[in-house]
């Protein structure tokens, strides 16, 4: 029996031993285990709240538009048959009389032309300083490069080879040029010339001498628009368009509106565009007119044609939401209660030598001390009321006082504090409100003050650089009447 008994305890001690036996995967096992179990309990016991992430910008997107560009433009026609060579680049300016292009009875002309050195010189300028800029999306403008390039050459060359004063009104010869009015005679070329100043354009859409008052509602869809590129290389009759030019440098877009944009604008007399194309901005006149049924902002602009030249419809931005931002919604916003106290009360101490406020104490024995205590100044308004005077050259000492708004934790009502350096006291208990929103930044909830610019029904913005403020991309909650400040959040 008792042989049984010893065995027993024996093995119950062996079973025991199994159970309380720790090694290193135990320990791990049991760190995991405990971790996650914390883990489930904040996540059941904290507030679900969904998040919203602050980012910079204005308070809506700007409208974007098609605008239809009208411009004085004339097209000018072959006065003969012949085939073309082309000596003006496409959106390059030509003077009055300039060469734009010449006319033989031959395909693909060639001429000896004998140049100077620093005429050789120019052309190699113009053409390193094309390659330096050239770009592959762009390999329509090798074409035009051409053509620029033949009429540099043409032009040095003729003028090596002067003809008489009176040429441009009668024909003569002199070392195998004439010059007649309107053209001139090189070989068996004739070379047209630019009958005014302006900007050439080897296309055309029939929009040519429209103006503003000629449009009408189907002038705006690009349904059945269609451009006639006009450069070729075989020939051409009397009378067939040759090339277009635009004559001056002041320009109109006419944009199409909704009556609620329409009404949005009708007070401005001017706005700033943004061309999609290239990103380049511009600022015009604005005027609002009926086209048929149709409202229309009428945008004069006085420069920037020229890189638009070859484009009737143009994908703007119009620029009327300028002021920029912390972009937050409405709903995130809540108000919070702050001791007001006066700015010229606050100091610096404490070990890391942080901004505070003298508090007033009573030793054991009686005697009056003061304590340092630290605060967090989430406004002050003296800071303020100094940039304020700093502009408008004030003497108000009164506002140069201004005053610090500190959380309701730091201190309580009744509260003494003295001014540094005198003997001036204050009582706490004055209070005020501070707009501002919850960040979930650190995991609970946390009070950051706003500053409200601009604001619509769903979403505001608010200044950036604000003292204990947001920054772009802070997550905070978007509803924030649903927490209270120190909640352990979680959302999405």
């Amino acid at each position: 029996m008792r042989e049984k008994i010893l065995t027993f305890i024996k093995n119950l001690l062996k079973i025991i031993k199994k159970i309380f036996t720790f090694n290193i995967a135990t320990l791990l096992f049991g760190a995991l285990f405990i971790y996650m179990l914390i883990t489930v309990l904040l996540y059941i016991t904290s507030t679900h709240v969904t998040s919203y992430q602050v980012t910079a910008g204005p308070l809506s997107r700007n409208p974007v538009s098609t605008a239809l560009a009208v411009r004085d433009e004339e097209i000018v026609t072959a006065e003969s048959p012949g085939y073309v060579r082309y000596y003006a680049r496409e959106g390059m300016k030509v003077r009055k009389n300039g060469n734009v292009y010449a006319l033989s009875d031959t395909k693909n002309v060639k001429a000896d032309i004998t140049l100077s050195k620093d005429q050789l010189e120019e052309v190699r300028a113009g053409i390193a300083d094309f390659s330096n800029n050239f770009s592959g999306t762009d390999f329509y403008d090798t074409y035009s490069f051409k053509y620029e390039m033949q009429g540099l050459i043409f032009q040095q060359a003729l003028s090596s080879q002067k003809a008489p004063a009176d040429a441009v009104e009668d024909d003569e010869e002199e070392s195998g040029v004439t010059v007649i009015q309107g053209s001139k005679t090189f070989g068996n070329q004739v070379v047209h010339t630019a009958p005014n100043a302006g900007l050439v354009v080897y296309s055309t859409d029939g929009y040519e001498g429209k103006t503003v008052e000629d449009l009408t509602e189907e002038d705006f869809s690009q349904k059945a628009y269609e451009k006639n590129d006009l450069l070729t290389d075989e020939e051409i009759k009397a009378g067939d368009p040759v090339y277009k030019l635009i004559r001056d440098d002041n320009w109109t877009l006419m944009v199409p509106l909704s009556d609620k944009l329409a009404a949005k604008l009708a007070d401005r007399s001017s706005i700033k565009v943004k061309f999609l194309k290239d990103g380049e901005t511009q600022t015009g006149q604005l005027s609002i007119l009926n086209v048929g049924s149709q409202k229309v902002a009428k945008i004069a602009l006085k420069n920037g044609m020229v890189r638009y030249a070859a484009d009737r419809f143009l994908k703007i931005e119009l620029v009327i939401n300028t002021q920029s931002g912390l972009k937050i919604p409405m709903s995130s916003i809540v108000t919070k209660e702050f001791y007001m106290i006066p700015s010229s009360f606050l100091t610096k101490g404490g070990n890391e030598d942080s901004a505070g406020f003298l508090r007033e104490t009573v030793t054991k024995g009686g005697e009056k001390t003061t304590e340092f205590v630290s605060a967090t100044i989430y406004k002050n308004t003296a800071e303020e009321s100094q940039d304020t005077e700093v502009s408008e050259n004030t003497d108000d000492t009164g506002s140069k006082d201004g005053y610090c708004y500190v959380d309701k934790q730091t201190f309580k009502d009744g509260d003494v504090l003295r001014k540094p350096e005198t003997e001036e006291t204050f009582v706490v208990g004055e209070i005020d409100y501070l707009e501002g929103v919850y960040s979930m930044n650190k995991g609970y909830a946390v009070f950051r003050q706003i500053d409200i610019i601009d604001q619509n029904e769903e979403y505001c913005i608010v200044k950036t650089n604000t003292s204990y403020g947001l920054e772009a991309f802070d997550r905070i909650v978007e509803d924030g009447e649903s927490v209270k400040e120190e909640d352990i959040l979680t959302g999405k």
